[in-house]
């Protein structure tokens, strides 16, 4: 019985959101259009479970390029309207379109001038009709038995509120270095926002060797920058080679006479490589299909000259996963 409740809340509430399909049309544009034009700010209000839709919508919106904020109707007839300025743009959402705190805000919201675009399941309801734009989010039914609780309606208004601002987003050509701007803090933000310049070592801290080093010598190299590698240059600085704490291993399987060997006779050749401009994102991806742990970085795609170096662990501690 419990299994057979719980699809049928699922099915009825993606049968709403799947009904809005058809009611995108010349209204939806006209709301996209009025929120482009906007020189202020995007103002969502909406009571009770609308409110809380509403404050979803516009934190949506507000990641995603549209600067947007919530204002509670109730709030707003005791001073909050103080909030609203020239230039803005109201979302107004209410299932019926008749609630009480909102349909008392319009009048100011018609009087100061600002386009309306208005979300609600009747578009002949006050708030329907006073509305620029009108978004239809009614269902055929609620999910709760009793057709009392806010559950379709308010999962076909928050999927309205995603459309809109999916749109936006695609219109102002929105990309994913612009979301990463507004979420510094969390891991897609170090995703796309930090850089290997960011996190390499560089100058001094760089372990280099000339390629003529003995195996025995480079090993100091290899242990006093505790990144378990050595990159090997040329009497230019180039870089020819590299070896790592791991080619030391496989070497000394051979004897201790192999320390005695000019690393230019060990290293592996053509190391792999990273702009300094490159993500950190990607220097993570480069390394884990590559299986190794760390990369020389240069400035450019023909340099030759290493300026720094990235190592697994750098990423590990920046979040970069």
């Amino acid at each position: 019985m419990l299994i057979e409740t719980a699809k049928r809340v699922l099915r009825i509430e993606a049968e709403a959101v799947l009904a809005l399909q058809s009611r995108i049309d010349g209204g939806f544009t006209r709301a996209i259009e009025i929120i482009l034009a906007c020189q202020g700010k995007v103002v969502v209000t909406g009571m009770g479970k609308s409110g809380l839709i509403c404050q979803k919508i516009a934190a949506t919106m507000a990641s995603t390029g549209t600067p947007t904020f919530f204002l509670h109707p109730a709030e707003g007839i005791h001073g909050d309207l103080g909030m609203l300025a020239k230039g803005d743009v109201v979302i107004a959402i209410s299932n019926s379109g008749e609630t009480e705190e909102l349909c008392r805000i319009l009048p100011v919201i018609k009087r100061m001038g600002l386009p309306l675009i208005a979300m609600s399941g009747n578009p002949k309801s006050t708030l329907g009709i006073a509305g620029d734009a009108h978004l239809d989010i009614s269902v055929a039914e609620e999910a709760c038995p009793l057709g009392l609780a806010p559950t379709a309606s308010t999962t076909a208004t928050l999927a309205m509120g995603d459309a809109l601002a999916v749109a936006l987003l695609e219109e102002r050509g929105f990309k994913e270095e612009d979301f990463a701007l507004f979420h510094p803090g969390g891991a897609l933000g170090k995703k796309l926002l930090l850089r290997v310049e960011d996190l390499m070592h560089s100058g001094d801290d760089i372990p280099l060797v000339n390629q003529k080093t003995l195996l025995r010598d480079a090993l100091f190299e290899i242990t006093s920058k505790k990144l378990g590698v050595t990159g090997i240059v040329d009497d230019d600085g180039k870089l020819v080679g590299v070896f790592t704490d791991g080619d030391l291993r496989r070497i000394m399987e051979k004897g201790l006479e192999s320390l005695q060997l000019p690393i230019s006779e060990t290293m592996s050749c053509s190391p792999k490589r990273i702009l300094r401009r490159n993500l950190a994102a990607k220097a993570m991806q480069f390394m884990e299909a590559h299986s190794i742990t760390s990369l020389f970085v240069f400035n450019d795609e023909d340099g030759t000259v290493p300026v720094g170096i990235v190592h697994v662990h750098d990423l590990l501690k920046a979040g970069v996963v």
